[in-house]
């Protein structure tokens, strides 16, 4: 059992995250102390490291809650959660392509101000 601070910390997650994912639905069934303090299981961390790689790539929250109902419905949404997930990595991968041929433009540009820089002129921005 984990006290928000550290559930936060090896998640990566904020405490205001944490409280507002078992607002929404995402986290369901955090624990509670004799006190009414919230504990996460390991079970509540594996789902945050699941959604941590969900909103780190880019799935809205919608898409999220989604992913998490259909795992608590049980094994006969198998193929609908993998549909999701194989919906949200094409999005993922459009992303990837776009960000690579941005990253390839700016190497050029660094290339070219690098010609420029040896050369001692300038040339256009």
């Amino acid at each position: 059992m984990y006290p928000p601070s550290e559930a936060a910390r090896r998640s990566g997650f904020s405490l205001d995250t944490l409280r507002y994912y078992e607002k929404i639905g995402l986290l369901s069934g955090i624990g509670r102390t004799s006190g009414g303090r919230r504990v996460f299981t390991d079970e509540d961390l594996s789902w945050l490291l699941v959604y941590r790689c969900l909103r780190d790539t880019g799935m809205p929250i919608a898409e999220m809650c989604r992913y998490a109902e259909l795992s608590r419905a049980g094994e006969h949404t198998i193929g609908a959660r993998q549909e999701l997930l194989e919906q949200h990595a094409a999005r993922v991968e459009e992303q990837l392509t776009l960000l690579q041929r941005q990253y390839d433009h700016l190497r050029e540009k660094i290339r070219f101000y690098q010609g420029i820089t040896a050369a001692g002129g300038s040339g256009p921005g």
